[in-house]
């Protein structure tokens, strides 16, 4: 009769509890913010028009340094008349000129998505028919964002050769040296526009089905975030530390390439190593 007793107890109590962490899923649930069509559809317009706008930001800061490396040449050369500190502060003043606009651009776009910053922060609910409707976008645009990913890659490809073509025809020219690489600057941002149009439209959907980069659970333990901010303050303390006791700036730049094509590979360890955590 006691061990019935104890058996029925134990069947209360798990009632209990397992009612108690209904009632806490669905509170968890009621707090949570509703995406409803009309917001859902207009962040979509938002994100395409700011990511033709920071598309054109990016290229800018690509584009900048061009004027100041030109005037830098041409100063090496006594027959232009131009001296190095003229040049060098012409060059940087436009340069600067440049970024200010970049970054006005940036502000401007930021301003514009702020009031959905939530759909990357938060976990939220959808109403009914605006995952189907973000789903069928989405399939619509992904001949649009492969097409984009091809075109962007291939042209950051070929935006090599100019550069190796300048040193087959006369790479001892420093003047036409720089005149090849802006060339090259030139035909990597308009890859680059391809990457970040596309790129920006395509995150839009996943935040708003919450996949990928953005699904419930990154929301909840956004261990990556940390990751890159380590990763590329270490980057840094190495180039400093490379650098500055030999002042060699400029075959410094490798450490940056090395340090890109390595980042995706440190990601991938990072979410593996989260992954398996999770199990």
């Amino acid at each position: 009769m006691v061990s019935g007793r104890t058996g029925s107890t134990d069947y209360l109590l798990k009632d209990e509890m397992e009612e108690e962490n209904s009632i806490i899923k669905s509170e968890e649930i009621s707090t949570r913010r509703y995406v409803t069509m009309e917001e859902a559809n207009a962040f979509l317009s938002v994100k395409e028009e700011t990511s033709k706008i920071i598309s054109n930001g990016v290229f800018l800061c690509i584009l900048s340094p061009i004027c100041f490396m030109i005037l830098g040449a041409l100063s090496e050369r006594n027959a232009y008349g131009l001296i190095e500190n003229m040049a060098g502060g012409i060059g940087m003043i436009i340069m600067l000129v440049i970024v200010a606009a970049a970054v006005a651009i940036f502000i401007y776009s930021g301003s514009k998505t702020a009031p959905y910053e939530y759909l990357e922060k938060e976990v939220f609910e959808t109403e009914y028919g605006v995952t189907g409707m973000v789903k069928e976008r989405r399939e619509s645009f992904k001949r649009i964002y492969t097409r984009n990913n091809i075109i962007g890659v291939c042209l950051c490809v070929m935006a090599l050769i100019p550069l190796f073509g300048g040193a087959i025809v006369n790479g001892e020219d420093d003047v036409f040296m720089v005149s090849m690489f802006s060339v090259s600057l030139v035909i990597v941002g308009i890859g680059v526009i391809f990457l970040v149009r596309g790129g920006i439209i395509w995150a839009s959907f996943e935040k708003l089905l919450q996949e990928g980069d953005y699904s419930r659970r990154k929301k909840e333990h956004p261990g990556n975030s940390l990751v890159t901010i380590v990763y590329w303050l270490v980057v840094t303390a190495i180039y400093l530390a490379i650098t500055l006791p030999t002042e060699s700036w400029k075959e410094g730049w490798i450490i940056w390439v090395i340090a890109a094509v390595l980042f995706p590979a440190v990601i991938a360890v990072a979410n593996a190593i989260d992954n398996k955590k999770e199990k």
